[in-house]
């Protein structure tokens, strides 16, 4: 039997005609599509999945001991949740043809009809690579937003909550500003790698939930001082190390955002580097003045105030202000984080100083900084961006400003709400009792507690006990809350 004629698409059909794009047994669904585009965007996919375990190590190394393996099973629960909410209903919800300015459909739930179309980011890529790549950067912000629960939160209430977060502020975010359809998209916003959905939404959603978890108990269980003390990291090399794999993944972060490759995805990268050279060396010279020392923890946070700050401008500044872009927003992250004892919040991983106010920052110095000549550089936008402050469109900033509040809001006011409501579920208290707080979640959660001074141990017999196996915690006292919690 002779096999079927496979035939190249040379002509997209209506998406309502037919979604998946042609019938690939006997269309050739490959033939328009350029495969350094394809290459470049699976590339990037891979290195941007990775950032999600980076920032659970970033954060491990800044918690103290006694939680540190918490956060990374946090991390690896974001990676893995979200990843099959994006399957269920989150792509759908950003991503579907709709008209609407405010929300999708679930016209793509499961990936249904996800294949070969055009993406609407960019004909260049088609449906199902887009999707790869977008699922990436839900792990990524659930991530961000977790270290909020920071060491007296409640691993399953903490989990609901970031489920529940990304259904009702994430994706209605990203639906605003990377659907076509969305009115941010529609008002004129420059957010080239999600400024508004990742960074902002994170930063103030974590400013709320630290808010409603409260302050860390002091070490011998008395409430925290009114300014609350900051603990060093426990692990300053693996805090290191996670802020290296971070700055990695951030080249593809930011670099696949246009949905191909062309010279602007070059620019692109080479903005990423300069924003984030600029931000490390800006925080660990005010370090320095204040303390006359340096400080890993200060070069670190810097290094991420920069890729925040050049996330939203990356692809419309040019390259002699990036470095500018990322020492602006680390002193005003630093800042941030010095006098946020005044909100008296307990925000120990300044989630909300380096995101929050680092992603508002790069926000506002997009629409100063943006030009014109930028976007044209992927070859066929030509003159259809009118630039920012810096080529005389000064409404942009405006622009940038309503874009940025309206993150910033919606964020903060839906996760009080959610917070408020999940709290209340029987069972659910967001917040672990004093025992499981002062023994450490570790201790509560894993059976691969880590003992200081003995390693990890492992409560599962193995036949042969370690010195850290016969090390048994301290005995503290049990009060009912804790037997139920």
């Amino acid at each position: 039997m002779a096999d079927a004629e496979i035939t190249p698409v040379t002509e997209w059909p209506d998406w309502n005609a037919n979604p998946d794009g042609g019938d690939p047994l006997t269309q050739d669904l490959n033939a328009s599509y350029d495969k350094g585009d394809l290459c470049w965007m699976l590339v990037c996919t891979i290195l941007c999945w990775q950032i999600t375990p980076a920032i659970g190590f970033f954060y491990a190394g800044l918690h103290r001991r006694k939680a540190a393996l918490t956060m990374v099973l946090q991390s690896l629960f974001c990676a893995c949740a979200t990843g099959i909410q994006f399957w269920v209903y989150g792509y759908s919800l950003y991503q579907s043809r709709t008209t609407n300015p405010i929300l999708g459909d679930l016209s793509l739930a499961g990936l249904h009809h996800v294949l070969a179309q055009p993406s609407l980011a960019n004909s260049d890529i088609p449906d199902i690579l887009y999707a790869a790549f977008g699922m990436t950067f839900v792990s990524c912000t659930a991530v961000i937003l977790a270290g909020a629960m920071l060491e007296r939160g409640r691993l399953l209430p903490s989990m609901i909550f970031l489920l529940c977060w990304t259904t009702f502020v994430y994706y209605i975010l990203a639906y605003w500003e990377w659907n076509p359809s969305g009115w941010l998209y529609q008002l004129g916003l420059y957010d080239f790698a999600g400024s508004g959905p990742v960074h902002i939404a994170s930063g103030f959603g974590a400013l709320a939930w630290s808010l409603m978890l409260g302050p860390r108990l002091s070490d011998n269980g008395t409430p925290a001082p009114k300014k609350i003390v900051s603990h060093k990291p426990h692990s300053p090399l693996l805090m290191c190390l996670g802020t290296v794999f971070i700055w990695f993944g951030w080249f593809a972060f930011n670099g696949a955002s246009g949905a191909n490759l062309t010279i602007r995805s070059v620019y692109v990268v080479v903005n990423t580097n300069l924003s984030a050279c600029g931000g490390g060396v800006g925080w660990v010279l005010l370090d320095y003045i204040y303390k006359r020392k340096f400080s890993l923890a200060g070069f670190c946070a810097g290094i991420i105030a920069g890729l925040v700050g050049i996330t939203p401008a990356a692809g419309y500044v040019p390259v002699y202000v990036a470095s500018l872009i990322g020492v602006v927003t680390a002193v005003c992250c630093f800042y941030a984080a010095k006098y946020k004892h005044l909100l008296s919040v307990d925000d120990g991983l300044d989630i909300f100083a380096l995101h929050g106010v680092g992603g508002f920052v790069g926000d506002i110095l997009t629409g100063i900084f943006a030009t014109k000549t930028i976007p044209a550089l992927d070859g066929v936008s030509g003159a259809s961006y009118a630039g920012g402050w810096w080529d005389g469109n000064f409404k942009q900033v405006g622009y940038q400003l309503a874009g940025a509040l309206t993150c910033a809001a919606w964020s903060f006011f839906v996760s009080c709400i959610l917070l408020f409501v999940i709290n209340k579920i029987p069972g659910l208290h967001i917040r672990a009792s004093e025992e499981h707080e002062l023994r450490g979640l570790d201790h509560k959660y894993l059976e691969d507690e880590c003992v200081h001074g003995l390693g990890c141990l492992s409560r599962a017999g193995s036949g042969m006990a370690t010195p850290a196996q016969q090390v048994a915690p301290p005995v503290l006292p049990v009060t009912q809350e804790a037997k139920t919690d």
